[in-house]
């Protein structure tokens, strides 16, 4: 079964993603890496020339494309619940929301040069705060674990995923 990694931009869901590849020993499936090589452009690119809707579209192509490769990990984008139909796909997998207050996110995204075009603006705190709220219920519906991680270090976020994983298989064994 597929791991996917949920939550909004800053909450580490790449840098989880790879250190919980490695530690699983499992491929890792980046989202936007895979809209970047399937669409041959950059995902700012995709927003400024053909707006949120085309970029949802190839985001959700992408999360299908990943879900029938080998089971592995899915980083994914931070709006990804925001799609209803990525919901029956991310049902197939166990899905880990990485959740953080909307401050500690802004915090996090000032010292990283990533273009996040849902983010640009002055006020990325306001923009934070107001898709927390919009995604929360989103989150909840699809997220089978949900680990605060505003004071978690990455090794122990991936811990904490490896611990929840051992006791679901031990529920179903």
């Amino acid at each position: 079964m597929h791991i996917a990694l949920v939550g909004l931009s800053g909450t580490g869901k790449s840098t989880i993603a790879r250190l919980l590849a490695a530690e699983l020993a499992r491929p890792l499936y980046d989202i936007d890496a895979l809209i970047a090589q399937r669409t041959g452009t950059s995902i700012p690119t995709i927003f400024a020339a053909q707006g949120e809707p085309a970029f949802r579209a190839a985001e959700h192509a992408a999360l299908l494309a990943a879900s029938t490769l080998a089971p592995g990990i899915v980083a994914t984008g931070a709006g990804i619940v925001v799609t209803p139909a990525n919901h029956a796909l991310l049902a197939q997998m166990l899905v880990v929301w990485l959740d953080a207050p909307p401050a500690v996110l802004a915090e996090r995204l000032r010292n990283h040069d990533e273009q996040r075009p849902l983010l640009a603006g002055d006020d990325a705190l306001a923009r934070l705060t107001a898709q927390y709220q919009a995604r929360t219920p989103l989150y909840i519906a699809v997220a089978d674990l949900r680990l605060d991680v505003a004071l978690r270090t990455p090794p122990a976020i991936v811990a904490a995923i490896v611990t929840h994983m051992a006791a679901v298989v031990l529920r179903t064994a």
